[in-house]
């Protein structure tokens, strides 16, 4: 057995390593959910070895015009809205790779065994669907659709979607893996597992935060400074997958 005086040390030094890593601290993970919950914005930074991306990640039933704004401005990458795999197979999206019968057809991206992309859609009640105010009532309305499915399954099927969206659009949806974090640890996965710890509708919006000088995807001792900067909470995936799997 060993002694104590090495297990405090292991702990120790296991805390010392957290607090180093910006978003590991045990706390980052109770403050990104707090802002959950009060519906607004969380960085969260997936894996080095993976994307290695920083997502400003929202839960998507409190996207207003400002929100889509801020992800447009401010993390610079594609706007997209995640579902859970229930809610996916109750509006039979299918992964768009699956619908496409095209030679460019290629899902076998480097950080994973393939992309969650399904349909991109608008909703019928928007004009081009790209404006704020578009983009921002169709991804409010995928989040109450989502609810809806949530609530009930079989309330809401896809002739109720069809009624309701329109592809293609401008508004990505993604489909979550079928075991959630236990399958799959994208932003995808990261944002629906912070909406169901939240008692949320099964829908996050994730958007990709890039560096303005580089065009490449922003560092996280950046992202995390940003976060910093704006009051917003900055969570690492690794501590998310920890606390909520």
């Amino acid at each position: 057995m060993r002694a104590d005086a090495d297990v405090d040390a292991d702990a120790a030094s296991k805390s010392a390593d957290a607090e180093a890593i910006p978003g590991s601290a045990p706390d980052s993970v109770r403050r990104a959910l707090d802002a959950f919950r009060a519906g607004d914005p969380v960085c969260v930074h997936d894996f080095a070895d993976r994307e290695g991306e920083t997502d400003i990640v929202y839960p998507a039933g409190a996207v207003d015009e400002a929100a889509v704004a801020h992800m447009r401005n401010d993390a610079g990458g594609l706007i997209c809205v995640a579902v859970s795999d229930l809610v996916a197979d109750a509006f039979e999206l299918p992964f768009l790779a699956d619908a496409l019968d095209h030679p460019a057809v290629d899902d076998d991206p480097e950080y994973d065994d393939r992309s969650s992309f399904s349909l991109p859609v608008n909703h019928r009640e928007t004009f081009t669907g790209i404006t704020d105010e578009d983009r921002a009532l169709t991804i409010v309305e995928l989040a109450n659709a989502a609810a809806a499915v949530g609530a009930d399954p079989d309330a809401y099927g896809p002739e109720a979607f069809a009624a309701d969206f329109r592809a293609p659009g401008h508004v990505h949806v993604l489909r979550g893996a079928r075991d959630g974090l236990r399958g799959r640890t994208g932003h995808t996965e990261l944002g629906l597992a912070m909406a169901e710890a939240v008692d949320a509708a099964p829908a996050a919006v994730v958007c990709e935060m890039l560096d303005d000088e580089t065009g490449d995807a922003l560092s996280p001792a950046d992202a995390e400074a940003y976060a910093r900067r704006r009051g917003i909470p900055y969570v690492e995936g690794a501590a998310l997958v920890e606390a909520l799997t």
